[in-house]
């Protein structure tokens, strides 16, 4: 690890976030000596971001915690057009009042983790709607689009592998990487940004923006990404056989995201205890040291921890107490995800489907045959078993040892 002087670029370093960094020495010396205002842009596609966002969310407030301004900056502009990043296929075209509406709910989570308002290291969030759906298309192509050549653009990794791969990609997505730059610009004169994060797949688009704010208004401008997140086995982090893991409430329970913790492969317990909570290092040291089934006590202080910064103390409390009621006593919490049966039956492969157990029929027969799947902790075997429920005792359907709900009329 580099030996930092800034409190900010310390902490970054010591709890893994940094992957890539323009002038370290440089950026680091400001941060030293002066606040540094910093962004991070997140398109709103979805009422919700997902986990794979949240190492991102976690650097604006170490951002905060280190004395500095994030930016929270929503593709309310952006969106509209798509970023090609990461995808194999043109993303689909959201009206204007439904990527407002998804701004409106995404801010919510912001609120668990940023400090906003009006002082000097206060988060503040910002819609590139409020620039980017005023340019004058000529003017913008002279002044800015000057700046870009198709040879370089065209060299980026988010480009060549859709061109590789004979996927189309519109004009409309080849020209985001301009218009992020162009944010980094409008930053820089808005309200003084120096720092743009993001992750590794968008370092060609971080470096775009800070060689145009150096071509057009001779700023010094910093960038700043983080390793992809994967989990021990290699898997994309927050993908998962049920779906996204959501960070809004009203998307996901707090007991569904407070157990994606619990599940924690072994070998990540250290490594996302450092990322997704504020726990100091030395006590994470000691967590990660366990050993055995002692290894489970660190994963319950992760999932803890991580799910009182999302979702706040008394949900994070809850959903512990719903898991020890669960696993822990062998009782029926209220808490478990709850699927409602109106017609009073349900086949045992849909069941385990709707609740999002199993990503398709398929893997739910193949559990069922695997003996993995029970009715209040009695295995069955019977893909075809018929689920009949009263009117006043739920049923418990369990996957494994960690994937419990109940079944009610």
């Amino acid at each position: 690890m580099a030996e930092y002087q800034s409190d900010l670029l310390r902490t970054l370093d010591t709890r893994g976030y940094i992957h890539q960094v323009t002038d370290a020495a440089a950026l680091d010396a400001l941060a030293s000596r002066q606040i540094v205002p910093g962004y991070i842009g997140f398109d709103a596609t979805a009422p919700s971001l997902h986990i794979g966002s949240l190492v991102q969310i976690m650097m604006l407030r170490r951002l905060q915690q280190a004395g500095h301004k994030p930016i929270v900056v929503m593709g309310g502009g952006t969106t509209k057009v798509g970023d090609p990043s990461g995808k194999d296929e043109s993303r689909k075209l959201l009206t204007s009042e439904t990527i407002n509406a998804n701004i409106t709910s995404i801010f919510r989570v912001f609120e668990n983790f940023l400090t906003f308002g009006d002082g000097p290291t206060d988060a503040v969030m910002i819609d590139n709607a409020d620039w980017l759906d005023k340019l004058e298309y000529v003017p913008f192509l002279r002044d800015v689009g000057r700046h870009f050549t198709i040879n370089r653009m065209l060299s980026f990794e988010s480009v060549k592998i859709r061109l590789d791969r004979e996927q189309p990609l519109t004009f409309l997505e080849f020209n985001y990487m301009i218009l992020q730059a162009y944010d980094f610009l409008e930053l820089s004169r808005r309200v003084g940004c120096r720092l743009q994060m993001g992750g590794s797949d968008q370092w060609g688009n971080i470096v775009n923006g800070i060689e145009l704010g150096r071509r057009i208004d001779g700023a010094e401008l910093f960038g700043l990404t983080t390793p992809l997140i994967t989990t021990a086995d290699g898997a994309k982090m927050g993908k998962t056989a049920a779906g996204a893991v959501w960070l809004n409430g009203d998307q996901l329970p707090a007991y569904d995201y407070w157990q994606f913790w619990r599940n924690t492969d072994d070998r990540d317990v250290g490594r996302f205890l450092r990322l997704f909570t504020d726990l100091p290092l030395d006590e994470i040291a000691r967590l990660e040291a366990l050993e055995g089934s002692e290894i489970n006590e660190a994963k319950k202080v992760l999932a803890d921890a991580a799910t009182a910064l999302c979702r706040g103390a008394a949900a994070a409390a809850e959903a512990a107490d719903t898991a020890r009621t669960t696993f822990e006593q062998g009782g029926l919490s209220e808490n478990l995800p709850r699927l409602s049966i109106a017609e009073g039956a349900i086949g045992i492969v849909q069941a385990l489907t709707v609740l999002g157990f199993c990503a398709s029929n398929g893997e739910a027969r193949r559990k069922i045959a695997e003996g993995a799947v029970r009715l209040n902790d009695i295995a069955i075997k019977d893909e075809k078993y018929e689920i009949v429920l009263d009117q006043d005792a739920p049923v418990k359907i369990s996957l494994g040892k960690k994937k419990h709900g109940l079944l009610t009329r």
